[in-house]
């Protein structure tokens, strides 16, 4: 019994070897992981008294993967696969014993074992495709011939994990236990009389090989929605399996790997990776700490108050409802069940948890449900003398100390602050519609918004299970103000020449899933034009289709004509188009795809620029984490910031003077700090842009 490293123990039990991982916090696959099981398995080999051999790592994780902060700098021996091999071609049986997680490369050593044990709780899976990568240790070589071509094509393509129990039942563990951890793997190793390699194993590739185009016609479903290139390589690493010689199809995986990690795509995704996780960590003087939330109540039961409310039940915090009308509050809790039947019925949470949940929402007509919460959250309608009633409310009913949240889109934090007498526990909260379902969270400082409460929002974040980030108070926030740039761009490409379908279709190409029109007639174009009105803003071509009653898909027709929801392009909208470009004086002309694509994406970067300028927001990361998680910025594409970057400034710089040259907006002029860095050769990546503290 010893410590190999300082990663890795060895001991020796009842003629059972045990290696233990313990590299906190999720036994990542760094070099001195991989050094240490290196060496135990030099120490081990010939080693008489050794029969089996169990691999196990801590409560929380066999492995999570490779460590990939390593990614991009200079590779160290030994390598993982150096490490699989030599588990492998251990001369006796090598068992995995699975508590936690075992992702990707975590997953893939479990592989290069004979076998696997897995504990009730467990999660395996290989999710690199999420980081625009696929298994680059022999996943896609060894999992097709341990679950066979589906299944595997299924965990590879998607990412997804699996539980123990499906993992049991498609033959990637061998058994699943519960007795104590990992003493009940060591007894198991015990009863092995063989050892046989996976990469021996060919029996679950038998009718794949049989029917060239089965892995054609299993992978195009996994494809149809993606035009990223990982989930592609991943198939055709896959392919190998099939086709190619065990060793062959090794080299092709990672010849396929190599391609990717060096590829803009996979940047992006880890970008995205680390942006989310920082863009969560809140700018505060230090020591700052988070007061104890153990009951809420959300204000309003309508769509945003009742998938609020759902957030804080699913995280176990208590939460009233409250709404002023009876009929209201009954709708209200009504949909909140429906919600929970049809996830129950889903199979995402079972009945009893479905009703556990439901236990905790309360509803209560009147405001003094805040009385005990000690957070509120307002989810009332957008309207600035309404929240400002409400709030003046809750500052004489709520108990001192609750922090006093808004839900809204656009309006000024500071102002709704000022209805109370304790500006410094008002806040933003601006949830993402379905809010039950989004994970983004805005959590919006005002002027005197405390520290204490920042911390507060921040961590309650965390237990909501949203992406929390912290930005500053302005029309719009972030998200918002930066789409209100795109919306005016498609607009003006209307009335310039192009069609709705035009410039939906150029969005999608970039990654999103749906187009701004598309999108609004989702919304309810009467939605955009309440807010424009508010602000006293007019959109001409949105405005002329509300006026002829034409609101989107609940009246069959807006932008397209509906049928359900199938939309179609409709003559009369063309005709509305041209008339309006008339009055304005504007001729018409054929506008390309890929202008259409700068129109649109450009004046977003030059007014996150101008976001950050101000302070707004904190870091680049953090705006390209907001449009990731609220606005579907395709994942490959890495965020608006990061993708400036990628486009070189001073192309974006260059575009958006043509733009203001063509149109004399004065939006459109490139912001002094996109030009600045633009002037100096230089991206947004790595600029310290001053965060301050809230």
């Amino acid at each position: 019994m010893g410590s190999i490293n300082a990663v890795v123990d060895l001991r020796h039990q009842n003629g059972v070897a045990v290696v233990a991982m313990d590299n906190a916090p999720v036994n990542a696959l760094g070099i001195a992981l991989r050094t240490g099981l290196m060496r135990a398995m030099d120490q081990l080999r010939g080693d008489p008294a050794v029969k089996a051999i169990v691999l196990c790592g801590t409560a929380r994780a066999f492995s999570g993967g490779a460590d990939i902060t390593e990614f991009g700098k200079p590779p160290q021996d030994p390598n993982l696969r150096q490490v699989i091999a030599a588990v492998e071609d251990m001369p006796v049986p090598v068992v995995a014993a699975i508590q936690g997680v075992a992702l990707g490369g975590g997953l893939e050593l479990a592989l290069g074992c004979h076998a696997r044990v897995a504990w009730g709780t467990a999660r395996l899976g290989l999710p690199e495709v999420k980081l625009g990568l696929l298994p680059g240790a022999g996943g896609t070589q060894r999992l097709p011939r341990v679950v066979g071509l589906e299944k595997a094509l299924s965990m590879i393509v998607t990412g997804n994990p699996i539980g123990a129990k499906e993992a049991a039942d498609c033959g990637l563990v061998d058994a699943v236990l519960d007795g104590a951890y990992p003493d009940a793997a060591v007894a198991w190793a015990q009863t092995l009389t063989e050892r046989r390699r996976v990469r021996d194993r060919d029996d679950a590739l038998t009718s794949a090989r049989e029917d060239p185009g089965l892995i054609n016609s299993m992978a195009a479903p996994l494809l149809k929605a993606s035009g990223a290139a990982a989930p592609r390589a991943c198939v055709e690493a896959v392919r190998g399996a099939v086709d190619l010689p065990f060793e062959e199809g090794l080299a092709n995986e990672r010849r396929l790997f190599e391609q990717l990690v060096t590829g803009d795509e996979s940047r992006a995704q880890r970008h995205a990776f680390f942006a989310e996780r920082e863009a969560q960590k809140a700018v505060l003087p230090s020591g700052t700490q988070p007061r104890p939330v153990a009951r809420a109540a959300v204000v309003g039961a309508g769509t945003m108050g009742g998938g609020i409310a759902m957030c804080f039940a699913n995280a176990g915090i208590p939460v009233t409802v409250i709404e002023t009308e009876q009929a209201a509050l009954d709708r209200g809790m009504a949909r909140i069940a429906e919600l929970y039947g049809i996830s129950a019925k889903r199979g995402s949470i079972t009945p009893a948890q479905a009703e556990e949940r439901r236990g905790r929402i309360q509803g209560q007509l009147g405001l003094d449900g805040a009385r005990d919460a000690d957070i509120v959250v307002e989810a009332v309608f957008e309207d600035m003398g309404v929240k400002k009633q409400v709030f003046a409310e809750l500052d004489r009913l709520a108990k001192p100390g609750a922090v006093l949240a808004t839900n809204t889109s656009y309006l000024d934090i500071d102002e709704i602050a000022g209805a109370t007498s304790r500006p410094g526990d008002v806040l933003g909260t601006h949830f993402f519609s379905p809010a039950n379902v989004m994970k983004l969270l805005e959590i919006v400082r005002g002027r005197q918004t405390s520290p204490e409460v920042i911390a507060t929002a921040a961590d309650l974040g965390k237990k909501l299970s949203k992406v929390g980030v912290v930005v500053g108070n302005c029309f719009g926030f972030v998200g918002n103000r930066m789409l209100a740039r795109r919306s005016d761009a498609a607009e003006r490409l209307l009335l310039d020449g192009a069609s709705p379908a035009e410039v939906d279709a150029a969005l999608t190409a970039f990654g999103f899933r749906m187009g701004p029109f598309a999108m609004a007639d989702l919304a309810g174009l009467d939605i955009g034009m309440r807010i424009r009105r508010a602000f006293g803003k007019r959109a001409p071509v949105s405005d002329a289709l509300c006026d002829a009653g034409r609101y989107g898909q609940k009246t069959g027709s807006g932008f397209y004509v509906y049928e359900g929801r199938n939309a179609t392009p409709d003559p009369e909208v063309d005709r509305i188009i041209a008339a309006e470009s008339e009055k304005l004086g504007i001729t018409r002309h054929p506008v390309g795809a890929d202008e259409i694509t700068e129109r649109l994406i450009y004046p977003m970067i030059n007014e996150g620029a101008r976001i950050l300028e101000e302070g707004i927001a904190a870091r680049p990361g953090d705006i390209d984490a907001i449009w990731l998680h609220g606005y579907n910025w395709p994942v490959w594409r890495g965020g608006p910031m990061f993708y400036a970057d990628l486009v070189g400034l001073p192309r974006i710089r260059d575009r958006l003077q043509d733009f203001h040259a063509a149109t004399g907006d004065k939006a459109l002029r490139p912001a002094p700090l996109l030009s600045k860095l633009a002037d100096a050769g230089q991206g947004f990546a790595g600029q310290d842009f001053g965060a301050r503290a809230a």
